[in-house]
């Protein structure tokens, strides 16, 4: 089941998978967590939070319309594999349509570049690395 959540619900994920457990939770907040028109998404398995993902009103350089960045999406180890990522992101794109989104955007992990390919976004940057955390593409998708 994927139900709004709050930032304070996926901290421990965002935690274990992005930052290897190496941060505290407050240490894991993102500035743009709490910007007006934030929000964050969970799937649930078995009533335990398995799957997370952040969106924020942001647009990307060159691109017109409202754009939306997609941040610290993250599946819990025991859940990968089972399409939790796949459903979440697919039901973020149908809510962030009727929000009259044009665009979603991520800085996506090199080794995620597969999820977001075979989820319809295209590479639109060079690799960088992002310091710490290794190596990232930009990556876009067309919602409306």
């Amino acid at each position: 089941m994927i139900k709004f959540i709050k930032v304070e619900d996926l901290l421990q994920i965002r935690n274990e998978v992005l930052r290897e457990g190496k941060l505290t939770l407050d240490e894991c907040r993102f500035p743009s967590d709490n910007l007006p028109g934030a929000f964050h998404l969970g799937y649930y398995a078995n009533e335990e939070l398995a799957c997370i993902a952040s969106f924020h009103p942001q647009s990307y350089e060159g691109f017109t319309g409202a754009g939306y960045q997609l941040r610290g999406m993250a599946t819990a180890e025991q859940y990968r594999g089972k399409g939790f990522g796949n459903q979440l992101l697919n039901f973020a794109i149908v809510y962030l349509r009727g929000q009259k989104a044009n665009y979603l955007w991520c800085n996506a992990r090199k080794k995620a570049v597969q999820f977001y390919l075979n989820m319809g976004f295209e590479i639109i940057s060079n690799e960088f690395e992002v310091p710490v955390i290794g190596p990232h593409y930009v990556m876009y998708v067309k919602i409306q």
